[in-house]
This record gives C-alpha cells, sequence and structure tokens, in this order.
C-alpha cells in the first residue's frame, strides 16, 4: 500500500498505520471514549511494547491476555479502559487469524461491492454499523478500497469534501475540522435531549 495517514499526528505511529491494515484495523476499535490520535497512537504503542516494529496478528491472538491487559495498561495507558481493549484487540486478531489468516487486508481484497465489504466489516468484534461504516470511509477515501457502492455503504461517511471522520484527516486542518463536526453533533444531541 502506497498510503501516507496523517490520523495520529505522530510520523512513527501515522508510517505504522499507513503501511499496516491490521494497525489500522486496531486503531479504529480503539477510536471510542478518547481523542482520535490517542486512539491512532495505541497500535505503535502496542507494536513498541511487544518489541516489534509490525501488529502480527497471530502473535497478538496468542498472547497471554493478563499480559496482554499489562501490556495496554503499562503508563501511559494506549487506552482510559485498557483492560477491556486488550480483551477487544485480541478478540479481533482471534477473528482475523480464524477467517483471514490473520491478514487484516483479506477482509477487502477482492471484495466486489461496498455492501459485502460493510458486512464484513461489521462482523469484525468490536465493529457496530457506524464504526464499520467510517472504516469503510477511510479505506475508501485515503486507502483506494472503493468496490461499487462503497460511499453507499459507508453513508454519509462516505460523502465527498465532508469532514465527519477519521476518514477524513489529512492533516492538522482536517482534524480541527473533524473535531468541531464532532462538536456540533454533540452539542446538537445535548439540545434535543438525547
Amino acid at each position: 500500500m502506497d498510503v501516507s495517514l496523517h490520523i495520529a499526528q505522530d510520523p512513527e505511529a501515522d508510517a505504522l498505520l499507513s503501511r499496516s491494515p491490521l494497525a489500522a484495523l486496531t486503531g479504529m476499535l480503539l477510536d471510542q471514549q478518547v481523542p482520535m490520535e490517542w486512539a491512532f497512537k495505541g497500535p505503535r504503542t502496542i507494536a513498541s511494547r511487544m518489541g516489534a516494529d509490525e501488529l502480527d496478528a497471530h502473535e497478538i491472538a496468542a498472547y497471554d491476555p493478563e499480559k496482554f491487559v499489562a501490556l495496554l495498561t503499562a503508563k501511559p495507558a494506549v487506552h482510559r479502559y485498557p483492560g477491556s481493549m486488550a480483551k477487544r484487540i485480541q478478540q479481533l486478531c482471534q477473528y482475523l487469524v480464524e477467517h483471514y489468516d490473520g491478514d487484516a487486508a483479506k477482509i477487502w481484497e477482492g471484495v466486489k461491492s461496498g455492501e459485502e465489504l460493510l458486512r464484513r466489516l461489521k462482523e469484525l468484534p468490536g465493529f457496530g454499523a457506524q464504526k464499520a461504516q467510517i472504516f469503510l470511509a477511510l479505506l475508501g477515501k485515503q486507502f483506494g478500497v472503493r468496490p461499487k457502492g462503497w460511499r453507499e455503504a459507508a453513508g454519509a461517511y462516505g460523502e465527498p469534501d465532508s469532514f465527519r471522520s477519521v476518514a477524513d484527516i489529512t492533516g492538522p486542518e482536517s482534524l480541527a475540522k473533524v473535531r468541531a463536526h464532532k462538536q456540533e453533533m454533540k452539542a446538537q444531541a445535548k439540545a434535543s435531549g438525547m
């Protein structure tokens, strides 16, 4: 993949996200209840603490669960909820090993439609409908993975020139726009009593 992501706003973390489908998936999994940059720095931190340059689904899937929790909990913690996220990351990697021989890119390689890709993403542990649509938009907008109907399957996240999610972050300026959009959505939800 010849991609240059700028989601973590950290050169080493972004380089790993750019070359590793598993790192990008893991960052997306971590992207909840923490700032986006923190979530997407997580894969680099995990790889570093495992003494590796890359994430390996087979290795993570087989890692002792208590030791993996300790790895994510060490200061600074990889996530606000490192214990539950350690479990989710291992579940994701176990699923990838079982269904895709540990190769995250096989989720989208050869997929014929956006609908099929969305279904595959929604089957991943920890990926609900919204997270799957956001990741689908990220694949289409920044990784060039564009099966027929990908924008429609990604919903509003697939709209061109939008600033709704990590799929739209290409640098500090777009990060600020995405953050402003998210704050606006939260304010609207709060105002409407949701």
